[in-house]
């Protein structure tokens, strides 16, 4: 699954956008490099019922912005995506 329909997953899981649920984690703190990543699985979990392959997609998504490695690009392995750029905004407003 690309990183991209992990985002969009969660957006039909949880109601609310990638970008809306980055924007919660900085009000709590989780974009501090010093927070581990179970801290932040732990509350996806316990406030949106988000598994470990959705939360890590978020997590990624939470310390380093929506830009992804190149490689994952074009390729054919598991995390490939249409572009390294991860869309944040809604799945609705998603440019084709």
């Amino acid at each position: 699954m690309s990183f991209q329909a992990y985002l969009d997953a969660i957006e039909d899981k949880t109601g609310l956008t990638p970008r809306a649920l980055v924007e919660q984690a900085k009000a709590r703190g989780f974009d501090d490099h010093k927070v581990k990543a179970g801290e932040i699985l732990a509350w996806l979990q316990a406030d949106y019922d988000l598994g470990r392959g959705h939360g890590m997609a978020l997590v990624h998504v939470i310390r380093k912005g929506p830009q992804i490695d190149a490689k994952h690009v074009g390729s054919t392995g598991s995390h490939r995506d249409e572009s390294d750029t991860l869309w944040l905004d809604g799945k609705a407003t998603k440019p084709n």
